[in-house]
């Protein structure tokens, strides 16, 4: 019997409620304890060698016969008209195949419908004007810098708090707040709260739009043919972008393929068909011939998005022995010109600790800056700075430790919903993560002349949970080799290596044995796209349920080859065998003998637990070292203890923790993206400019992972680990430096100038 019901499933903060097929066998969660060969073990990754090799294909090494390029002109002011666009010029060069504008172009809607592919009113600087297709990129470079194009310079505002104002300029006719006010979220009593604490703290908190800059830029390869739409994209949902292009150019789906065979990183930037890809489209239906287009570092970092910068205006009371008795977030966060969401700056606040009485208060402010899109646990990093900070203030006020502060506070329940957690081990990951790093020792504060030594830690909340729908097969071949198929993406993270082994071990088999195929829409397997820490937690058990499929119907056959009943049979490394050993036979000699039959097990993703929150936790800290005389800040020591439920390969979730652990250093002491007010220019769109953290920068890392058993969220009791990491590294670091400056640090990036300011008030303090 199939069954239909309701499930929630959330992405980035955003929650979707929808009906799903329940198609899952209910599969027993792998017992606490329990042995094995590849999970939890640390496997090397099964693609290293096409990486480091080359062999690997991403999109920007696509290249197909007869392929044109394809560029943008882009408006170097933030705010303007296009009077006249006289593309004549341009069109007469010898090797121009096509130029796309607002004149020849269809309005193709985009941000649900307040912009369009082209628009006469550019509302920020590098947004698209025009775009040349040529036979080679030097052409498309002459014919941009050929074509004219007069504007009508508008009156424009780069700063969220200018944009408030009555009489700023407007970024859209109906005003520069995202649906016309701010969202407010009101728990118990915040007034009564305040009265009844002991200590009462205001602060403001500042954190900077950062850049993505993933080492792969957005590109795609379009190639329109008779047969349909087939697009090479860098993206982290290709099933998502195809089903967009489906939308977009009004064609059936089945008449889109998207691919996406390995790819340089998204950080959250990669989910929607850019205007690059929906531009390739167009312009190789018009020429008939595939379409490549890749985007330049510069063209990247004024267009592809950012992290969104916010202003947040905390107050919170506190009782005597620490625990919170109210607390109240204003939030103002930068959404730049376009928005169609509003990052979740209030998340921390609301669901990490038991605060009776809260109130936050968001303010989505448009600016006449780069919209901003996701990043890497998107307003969750932002806004653990802001309550994080306030929880250091409020333990140095009290005189608390830190740590004991955050376990006084710890919420049994979900705070929301007050609902149970399908699993919380943040209280583990607190002590076991403590003990690691040598808290008791680290905290104090340590001098040696100009050099000051300090400690500072931060908890995490994030979501991880994923959900359905997601489907995959696992398909056993004649030679014994096993195919694991799903249209899943492989964003960096190694889900390629995970899904393999899931299938070995289900299956028994060695892991060279199996071969993992992804990115590929043609498979007509269903995955959700790669955020939110989603990936593992929504494919990978369907892929488990598969390869039990796959497994139950090996042993149904051979328990008729070898005369033997089926519950006395299992799989032991690639064979099919009597428990005693008395009788057995090969998976590939079974298959051998099956001739052309194809065992294929198909697996379903089910629908989420009613009643629980599936969340992910983590305890950070740092240890770091500020020279005095210079302002400068070496962190160096990280501990990043975490829950992140069942852990399936221990070596790529170290490389996702230092990953996110040296995001969130670049979060926390260099990236800002600069713009200068006077003009609304973008100052630093390169990475001359614009800072990232070398390996200079990192220091040790240690990652912890405490595994409580989680029987509730999925069938492999794993939660995600990909946001995480970034999420208190630097309001850990802020709460240290502060520790060994003796003044609180209150603004990202915490650079030396600001070092040096807050020393000078530190000894203005002291006086």
């Amino acid at each position: 019997m199939v069954r239909v019901r309701k499930t929630r499933a959330e992405i980035e903060g955003r929650w979707r409620e929808e009906f799903v097929v329940e198609e899952e066998e209910k599969i027993t969660p792998w017992p606490a304890g329990a042995s094995f060969r590849y999970i939890g073990g640390r496997v090397k990754t099964v693609d290293g060698v096409a990486k480091v090799t080359g062999a690997a294909t991403y999109t920007v090494d696509v290249s197909l016969k007869g392929m044109l390029v394809g560029k943008f002109l882009r408006c170097p002011y933030p705010h303007a008209r296009i009077i006249r666009i006289d593309t004549s010029d341009a069109e007469r060069i010898k090797g121009v195949r096509a130029i796309f504008t607002h004149l020849n172009t269809p309005k193709i809607p985009l941000y649900g419908g307040a912009s369009n592919v082209f628009n006469t009113v550019l509302k920020f600087q590098g947004e698209e004007v025009a775009f040349v297709v040529a036979e080679d990129e030097g052409v498309a470079e002459d014919a941009l810098e050929a074509i004219a194009v007069e504007y009508e310079r508008l009156p424009f505002v780069v700063d969220p708090l200018e944009a408030l104002k009555e009489d700023a300029p407007k970024v859209h006719s109906e005003g520069n707040v995202f649906h016309g006010g701010p969202s407010r979220v009101l728990r118990g009593n915040p007034a009564q709260g305040f009265e009844e604490a002991d200590l009462v703290l205001e602060e403001t908190f500042r954190t900077s739009a950062a850049l993505h800059n993933s080492l792969e830029t957005h590109s795609t390869v379009a190639y329109w043919t008779p047969a349909g739409l087939t697009v090479w994209e860098s993206t982290q949902a290709v099933n998502h972008v195809r089903q967009r292009l489906s939308q977009i150019f009004s064609i059936p789906l089945s008449n889109v393929r998207v691919i996406c065979e390995y790819m340089g990183g998204g950080f959250g930037a990669k989910f929607d068909p850019g205007k690059h890809t929906i531009l390739a489209a167009l312009a190789s239906r018009q020429t008939g011939r595939p379409v490549k287009v890749v985007l330049s570092r510069s063209e990247e970092n004024l267009s592809a998005g950012c992290r969104a910068q916010t202003i947040q205006r905390v107050k919170a009371g506190f009782k005597r022995d620490g625990r919170i008795s109210a607390m109240r977030l204003e939030a103002i966060i930068n959404l730049g010109a376009y928005a169609e969401w509003v990052p979740l700056v209030s998340g921390p606040y609301r669901m990490l600790y038991q605060i009776p009485n809260l109130e936050t208060i968001e303010w989505g402010v448009y600016t006449n800056t780069t919209p901003h899109t996701a990043m890497r646990a998107p307003g969750f990093t932002e806004g653990t700075f802001g309550l994080e900070s306030m929880m250091d203030m409020a333990a140095e006020e009290i005189g608390l430790d830190p740590l004991e502060i955050r376990l006084r506070n710890y919420a049994e329940k979900e705070p929301e919903s007050g609902v149970n957690y399908t699993s919380k081990g943040l209280r583990d990951a607190y002590l076991i993560g403590a003990e690691q790093f040598g808290w008791n020792y680290a905290r104090s504060v340590r001098r040696e002349n100009n050099m000051v030594r300090a400690a500072g830690m931060a908890s995490v909340v994030w979501w991880g949970g994923g959900g359905p729908p997601a489907y995959a097969e696992v398909k056993l071949n004649r030679d014994g080799t096993i195919q694991v198929l799903t249209s899943t993406q492989d964003i960096g993270t190694g889900t390629r290596t995970i899904l393999a082994q899931i299938a070995a071990e289900e299956l028994s088999v060695p892991i060279e044995r199996v071969n993992v195929v992804i990115g590929d829409t043609s498979l007509e397997l269903f995955s959700p796209g790669s955020g939110g820490s989603g990936t593992l937690a929504s494919i990978g058990p369907a892929v488990r349920a598969a390869a039990i499929d796959a497994r139950n119907q090996l042993l149904d056959i051979a328990s008729q080859f070898l005369d033997a009943p089926r519950e006395i049979l299992e799989l032991k490394d690639g064979r099919i065998q009597t428990k005693e050993g008395e009788k057995s036979i090969s998976i590939e000699e079974l298959l051998t003998q099956l001739g052309d039959f194809a065992l294929v097990g198909r697996g379903a993703r089910g629908p989420n637990p009613d009643g629980y929150a599936v969340e992910t936790f983590a305890a950070q800290f740092a240890d770091v070292e500020l020279d005095l005389e210079t302002g400068y800040v070496k962190v160096l020591k990280v501990v990043s203890s975490h829950d992140s439920g069942r852990i399936i390969n221990r070596l790529t979730a170290e490389g996702q923790v230092i990953g996110g652990v040296v995001q969130g250093l670049g979060y926390a002491l260099l990236e800002q993206r600069l713009v200068d007010t006077s003009s609304g220019t973008i100052i630093n769109p390169n990475l001359l400019d614009y800072l990232l953290p070398s390996s200079f920068e990192t220091p040790e890392v240690t990652a912890i992972f405490v595994e409580p058993l989680d029987i509730h969220a999925n069938n492999l009791g794993a939660k995600g680990l990909g946001e995480p990491p970034i999420i208190g590294i630097a309001a850990a670091i802020a709460n240290a430096v502060s520790k060994a400056l003796g003044v609180r640090i209150t603004e990202l990036p915490i650079t030396p100038e600001k070092v040096v300011e807050a020393m000078k008030k530190a000894k203005e303090k002291t006086r």
